[in-house]
């Protein structure tokens, strides 16, 4: 009797699905620590000029308002190129497009550092926003492809915490390295740390292994992302990320007046620590994703909203721990939330995964620009009061519509 080969000792071939990645391999671990490397890249690159701006009026003789374009336009950018980079990656492929945007982002960082004037530095900062909306899209469709449905709550939850960790250190770097020695140099060792992020990101992720490429027509990517508007749930999840990011951008841009004001009169430096609070989002992403993939995504993206509403009450007290707890459970809720709404996004998206990705995060950053000036407006007339009663009018909205998702929600073991 002859024995066995290799391939008939394996066995059969999986299936498509089966071969997807999964929790405890290997290539699930270089899948995730190289999308948690470009997760912290993009928001570190993307958010390092926050601290920056009282240093670009003064170099720049620019007032507040015209400062905060340096990131504005940033985001503006972003929010409409990410409703194409899907179609881009369609023709492309996934692994290019994100490398690409990367490696450029972090060059054009680097390349700030050196503008000679402020419209040079807006112009880059502009280009920047270009660039990087390779990478948040084709990076949840990545995962809504190449991983199993039961681990794709762990994988999306521990790209979002690179978010979060980058988002809080691109701020923090950027802020204590100008401090010391100046603002250019600050972008510069933000733009190096994303470039070295970028390199690891290349070394690191596994070419895609269920994505066919299709030939770049406009017209075909404008027909799916119509069809897509037509999808009652997914409009629902879209309306999700617009009120999630919005809701956190409007209490975190305001809360800072209330902490330097009576009764608790903090400095700048006490209330600039607020950041730090983001490392509770680099955990909850990841647990929160893996919780959904157990419990249902449904009724954990219910517990996160809870737990915003919760946390927004809490810093009406007049006490400095209840008002931090507050900001935690904000933070926990919010990065839980936006971790369980992206893999769905990708679930019910279908064969238009890049397409329904691309126009969820259109709607986030739309939720950013519209309810943080609008939290900004409530706080000038209102109060924080004023903020905490229009955050419970949308995330009451929210509530009711993840409800509406739930009793609507796909076995997790679905064919995507």
């Amino acid at each position: 009797m002859q024995p066995l080969s290799l391939d008939e000792r394996r066995g059969p071939p999986l299936s498509g699905q089966d071969q997807r990645l999964r929790h405890g391999t290997r290539a699930f671990g270089r899948t995730s620590r190289a999308l948690f490397a470009a997760g912290f890249a993009t928001f570190g690159l993307l958010y390092c000029v926050q601290p920056l701006m009282p240093e670009f009026s003064r170099d720049f003789h620019v007032d507040a308002g015209g400062s905060a374009l340096s990131l504005s336009l940033s985001t503006a950018v972003l929010a409409v190129a990410m409703l194409f980079a899907g179609g881009v990656s369609d023709a492309v492929g996934r692994k290019p497009v994100m490398a690409v945007s990367l490696l450029s982002s972090a060059a054009l960082v680097l390349l700030s550092s050196m503008a000679p004037g402020w419209h040079s530095l807006l112009l880059i900062r502009t280009l920047l926003g270009l660039a990087l909306s390779g990478l948040p899209a084709v990076a949840m469709t990545y995962l809504a492809e190449e991983v199993h449905p039961e681990s794709i709550g762990l994988g999306m939850g521990l790209y979002i915490s690179g978010n979060a960790i980058g988002g809080m250190c691109g701020r923090l770097i950027a802020g204590l390295v100008a401090d010391a020695f100046g603002w250019r140099i600050g972008l510069a060792t933000v733009g190096a740390i994303g470039l070295v992020s970028a390199v690891l990101f290349c070394r690191m992720l596994p070419a895609s292994r269920h994505h066919q490429r299709q030939p770049l027509d406009i017209r075909p990517l404008l027909s799916r992302l119509g069809s897509l508007l037509h999808d009652r749930a997914l409009l629902g999840m879209l309306a999700q990320g617009f009120i999630l990011l919005g809701v956190f951008v409007s209490i975190y841009s305001v809360i800072g007046y209330r902490l330097l004001a009576s009764p608790f009169n903090l400095n700048q430096t006490e209330t600039g620590l607020i950041f730090s609070v983001y490392l509770v989002g680099s955990f909850s992403s990841a647990w929160m994703g893996n919780l959904a993939g157990r419990m249902g995504r449904g009724r954990v993206l219910m517990m996160a909203l809870g737990m915003i509403l919760g946390g927004a009450w809490l810093t009406l007290s007049a006490h400095l721990l209840a008002v931090a707890l507050g900001i935690v459970a904000i933070t926990f809720g919010f990065f839980g939330g936006h971790s369980t709404v992206s893999a769905w996004v990708g679930q019910r998206g279908g064969k238009a995964k890049a397409q329904a990705a691309s126009l969820y995060l259109f709607c986030y950053y739309l939720g950013s620009s519209v309810l943080g000036v609008a939290g900004g407006w409530c706080y000038a007339r209102a109060g924080w009061s004023g903020v905490i009663i229009a955050v419970t009018l949308l995330l009451i909205i929210a509530l009711a519509i993840a409800a509406a998702l739930k009793r609507s929600e796909q076995p997790l073991n679905a064919s995507a």
